[in-house]
């Protein structure tokens, strides 16, 4: 029996294919051939793959094509475990599917040579940082890689793929890199650090291995098989922004947001703009925000406003702020001498218990904040009423920065603050507006939107503590 030969497309597959890079970023428009170079590296170039798709149904297309290219080999698929076996040159091609946020877990510990993904900005980004990290091989020189391939994020949720590829995508970013450059990135007390090259180097006693990082665009008129169909025709007749996402690969369009996001996304951004346009005020502090970490990845956020200006976020990892004493620590010490009567209002739910109580022994001006107590405010129409204190504040804070009747926030132009604001959703209920709870948007997006929560309590004041329940 004959091996079939299997060839990429000239030009952006080619590309993706010989890259060096250990993560590519493959795709743009539809149609650029980003299912098939997939399929192409697994049967090719890798042993041991794992094709992902967000949901299962969504495979069906690509396992279809897998057949047609397998077919006449002794290659065996099992539709139980998703598992091609027999694949000429001892490969084998798994497809896997992560539909809610837990899923991830089910890959823990499970290593391939090759890491794929189909449609990438439908994943969170604790998933794909999640199984990105078994991308691995005990087999001598076989080459081991991610690769993610997707159209330009159609809503917020996938925003975070523009800020992973931020050199090659955001058009504002400070070093811009061209299309196939390598760039090297090393997570750093958990946060993404671009280095000069791919050097290990000590960091608090431990070695750090820097990974490279490339974007390599396709367009339809890449892929000869589909480039003389209707097809482009198709992507001609979509409304727009979708018609530029899809038939150009335009990253620079605003994605849109989820008609049921509390806070406009573009509102976000505006204040962020009048911030880089504007001086701190020379007012005293008017409040602190605080919301503490759980623990794991979490951060400890203190949010100082001065009237309607908001001073860079100060961010504590949660390794550095485990218990009360710390956390109340790093309050007082953000506090100048003649702010130390600023009025602070700190989260009170589980761990935020034990600051509040040192900070109230040491005299300090503290509110304790219970996202669960009562509302009895309305919104600014006074027809709609809120479930909670927690729906209350941040309708509030989205009325504050509505772009024709708010109060001119100014926001830090802080990206993680931004994807923060914009995370939760909302619903109307028998006892008014729900806002999604913290849980819940950590069970949807992998991720605790703590900087937006320290921000939208900094926005609270002593006016309003009547409301707030105390220890």
């Amino acid at each position: 029996m004959t091996t079939p030969t299997w060839e990429p497309n000239p030009g952006p597959q080619i590309e993706a294919m010989h890259s060096e890079a250990f993560e590519v970023y493959f795709g743009g428009s539809a149609g650029g051939g980003k299912s098939f170079l997939l399929l192409l590296l697994a049967l090719t170039q890798h042993r041991k793959s794992i094709i992902f798709r967000r949901e299962y149904p969504q495979l069906k297309e690509m396992i279809d094509e897998s057949r047609g290219l397998l077919r006449g080999t002794t290659a065996k698929f099992n539709g139980q475990s998703m598992l091609w076996r027999g694949i000429p040159g001892g490969r084998q091609l798994e497809f896997g599917a992560c539909q809610h946020e837990d899923d991830k877990h089910r890959y823990q510990g499970r290593p391939h040579d090759l890491k794929a993904f189909d449609e990438i900005s439908a994943f969170s980004e604790s998933q794909y940082r999640f199984l990105i990290g078994w991308a691995r091989s005990t087999k001598k020189n076989q080459r081991v890689r991610v690769m993610a391939c997707g159209n330009p994020p159609m809503n917020t949720d996938g925003e975070w793929v523009i800020r992973r590829w931020g050199a090659w995508l955001d058009p504002q970013h400070r070093n811009p890199a061209k299309h196939g450059e390598l760039r090297w990135y090393a997570v750093i007390d958990g946060d993404d650090v671009e280095r000069e090259d791919g050097q290990p180097f000590e960091w608090k006693g431990e070695t750090i291995q820097p990974r490279s990082r490339t974007f390599i665009p396709a367009r339809l008129s890449d892929n000869p098989y589909l480039v003389n169909t209707d097809y482009e025709a198709t992507l001609q007749g979509l409304p727009e922004p979708l018609r530029s996402q899809l038939l150009y690969g335009d990253f620079n369009i605003s994605v849109e947001d989820n008609p049921y996001q509390v806070i406009p996304t573009e509102w976000i951004r505006q204040a962020q703009r009048l911030w880089e346009t504007s001086e701190k005020p020379d007012i005293p502090l008017s409040t602190l925000g605080c919301d503490v970490a759980r623990g794991g990845k979490d951060q400890t956020i203190l949010s100082k406003r001065y009237g309607h200006w908001y001073a860079p976020l100060i961010k504590i990892p949660g390794s550095q702020s485990k218990d009360g004493n710390a956390v109340a620590t790093f309050i007082k010490g953000a506090l100048e001498e003649k702010e130390q009567d600023t009025t602070i209002i700190i989260d009170i739910i589980g761990v935020g218990a034990s600051p509040y109580d040192i900070l109230v022994s040491n005299a300090m001006n503290v509110i304790g904040y219970n996202a669960a107590s009562k509302s009895r405010a309305t919104d600014k129409t006074g027809k709609l009423h809120f479930a909670n204190k927690r729906a209350e504040s941040w309708w509030q804070f989205r009325e504050a920065l509505d772009s024709l009747n708010g109060e001119g926030i100014a926001l830090p132009p802080d990206p993680e603050l931004l994807s923060d604001l914009c995370a939760p959703r909302w619903k109307l209920t028998a006892r008014g507006i729900q806002v999604e709870s913290k849980d819940e948007i950590i069970k949807r997006l992998g991720r605790s939107p703590d900087c937006g929560d320290a921000v939208v309590m900094a926005k609270e004041n002593q006016d309003i503590s009547k409301y707030l329940v105390f220890l």
